[in-house]
């Protein structure tokens, strides 16, 4: 049967997160590098970046790099010089966005094409497969009946955002941060002014929704449709998240690793992209690590309920009701086991987010009568209220303390040599079959089933090491008494060796990119609206950084178009004013957020929405 290898995508905001990503299941990681990585406050030196590869790679997992942004002319030597120290320090592909690094002396690293190139349609993924792309990471806003037609008509791999945040534009098409505060999202620089209250007025200046986070969306969660999206064509599976902290990586990643395993018990003809196995100490629960409640966004359609209205901050998971209090106190109905320190929030009755600790916690005397929580600050709660908590202090120290215990399976025989022993270790995932000996003097054993037993239990103790021995088969002339001592030694050196050549095999074996002679491309419809300058120009302009000086090339502001954002999430729709259901026509709304107004114009034939200049 003929396999498909499918690959758990994860974010690390730094070396250390990317290993924690590894260690709980992740057959990839993507990383910023030094520079160009979409996320100003997530840069990593190319050592750290070299140190996570080693880690990954003895796993069979990926680094990727993002190499992400929109570049200036000023900045190519710097990334193509930056491409080059990252396939030496063993990165397996970069994600870019710019089409000018085609036209540039790349070494044969892969290339991705980010989300931030808006790849929504068959033609778009079509073009870029025929770029020499050897990724796709698809818009978030696509359907299964979307990605099965691209996938029917390409053959390029495809990667699917199924966890995290959204964003309420088309990746690649928001411009908003930039005309508000000069801080481009197609720079690394967005300042997120979707997550701000905004109010909704009709073209009369009416207010029709006041101080409401109209553009804030909830957090993506497609962990219900991860076999249909194996089944559509996606062989990625990505989770976003390059700023969250190693708590919100484990917990997630090992979440997917769960649902994934399932379904590779099941469907055989699908397996994991990286060797090993993990064993997890912690509940997994998405909804204990920030988030703004779930959705599965358009995967099966549009529908209503994605935005996040009331708070763009993390809601965590639900408690229970609030069935009694004071303004110090607090009586929840939940079949939760809370504790003191636990952080708890809740909507008042105005629909605000109120947070507050629960610094003293009793646990109820009866099934019937409620958990009781005190606080040191009046909490403002009402009776009714749904209680969330976004901070479990104790499942806190448990996921922080988790190593995720990935290991590897292999298979040992130990043999006498002619000045001693031989122990070899057949790893179960791979071709590598590593062998060591030591010096020993051979004595023969007096009680042979008891020696028998102390080799065999010696053997196979590897501790906290990668490696995790199934079988071990015991070749002797006569039966055999060896020292501790030396079954450790030869462990020992067993490690060393077996980790160093799983990792040169992982490096020796990176895929390459076929690097042939750079001609001129069409970048009309891959290059966004605020490249500065075009790959055309480049070429043939041949503008070189003593023509325009280094402020022109680093502080001009990019080309700004009339549609600051495209938007498939529609606040007509989202707040029952939708022409289809209301029968009158879509005239333009504003929103407000202070001295800021914006124009929203609607394409209803195609359920698209644009914020204006």
């Amino acid at each position: 049967m003929n396999t498909k290898k499918i690959e758990l995508l994860s974010p690390a905001k730094d070396a250390e997160v990317g290993m924690a990503a590894i260690n709980h299941g992740a057959d990839a990681v993507y990383i910023g590098g030094p520079s160009f990585g979409a996320r100003e406050k997530a840069s990593n030196s190319i050592a750290d970046i070299e140190r996570l590869c080693r880690h990954a790679a003895l796993y069979d997992a990926k680094v990727y790099v993002t190499l992400n942004t929109l570049l200036y002319i000023g900045e190519l030597e710097r990334a193509r010089q930056l491409a080059y120290d990252c396939w030496n320090a063993g990165v397996d592909a970069l994600i870019v966005q710019d089409m000018q690094l085609l036209q540039l002396d790349l070494p044969p690293i892969p290339l991705h094409a980010s989300t931030q190139c808006d790849n929504l349609t068959v033609e778009r993924v079509q073009q870029l497969e025929s770029l020499g792309f050897s990724q796709v990471v698809l818009g978030r806003e696509l359907s299964l009946k979307q990605i099965k037609e691209i996938r029917e008509k390409t053959t390029v791999p495809l990667e699917f955002f199924v966890h995290g945040a959204l964003c309420v534009s088309h990746s690649g098409r928001c411009y908003l941060s930039q005309c508000i505060g000069n801080r481009s999202a197609n720079r690394g620089a967005c300042a997120q002014p979707c997550r701000l209250p905004w109010d909704l007025l009709d073209a009369d200046g009416k207010v029709l929704i006041k101080n409401r986070h109209l553009l804030s969306l909830k957090d993506l969660n497609n962990s219900a449709h991860l076999e249909e999206l194996m089944d559509a064509g996606i062989t990625s599976f990505k989770i976003e998240g390059r700023m969250k902290e190693a708590d919100y990586v484990k917990n997630v990643t090992a979440f997917y690793r769960q649902k994934l395993d399932e379904i590779f018990e099941r469907r055989t003809e699908y397996v994991p992209s990286s060797r090993g196995h993990c064993h997890f100490n912690f509940e997994i629960n998405p909804e204990k690590s920030f988030n703004r409640g779930f959705t599965d966004f358009f995967i099966n359609g549009r529908q209503k309920n994605i935005g996040a209205p009331f708070t763009p901050k993390s809601m965590g998971e639900y408690v229970g009701e609030v069935t009694w209090c004071n303004p110090l106190r607090m009586e929840i109905a939940t079949d939760k086991t809370l504790h003191n320190g636990d952080g708890l929030c809740f909507l008042n009755e105005n629909d605000e987010l109120v947070g507050l600790r629960a610094d003293v916690v009793n646990a109820p005397n009866g099934r019937e009568v409620p958990w009781r929580v005190s606080t040191n600050r009046p909490h403002g709660a009402h009776r009714g209220a749904k209680i969330y908590r976004n901070y479990d202090i104790e499942w806190q120290k448990q996921v922080e303390a988790s190593n995720g215990n990935r290991k590897i399976d292999i298979d040992l025989v130990l043999t006498e040599s002619e000045m001693g022993y031989e122990m070899v270790a057949i790893c179960r995932d791979a071709i590598n079959r590593i062998s060591t000996s030591i010096q020993s003097e051979k004595i023969a054993a007096t009680n042979p089933e008891k020696a028998t037993d102390n080799i065999r239990k010696k053997a196979l103790q590897w501790g906290d090491t990668p490696f995790n021995p199934i079988d071990l088969e015991l070749h002797f002339a006569v039966p055999r008494l060896i020292p501790a001592s030396v079954i450790g030694e030869m462990k020992r050196k067993l490690v060393e060796k077996l980790t160093d050549a799983l990792i040169d095999d992982h490096q020796a074996h990176r895929s390459m990119r076929k690097v042939e002679e750079k001609s001129p491309i069409d970048n009309s419809q891959l290059l966004t609206a605020n490249s500065q300058l075009s790959t055309e120009q480049l070429l043939t302009e041949q503008l070189s950084t003593e023509q325009l000086s280094t402020e022109q090339l680093l502080t001009d502001p990019d080309e700004i178009p009339d549609h600051l954002m495209t938007c498939h999430h529609c606040i007509r729709y989202a707040n029952g004013l939708c022409s289809k259901e209301t029968g009158q026509k879509a005239e333009p709304l504003f929103i407000r957020n202070g001295s800021h107004i914006f124009r929203l114009e609607f394409d209803c034939k195609n359920c698209l929405m644009y914020i204006q200049k």
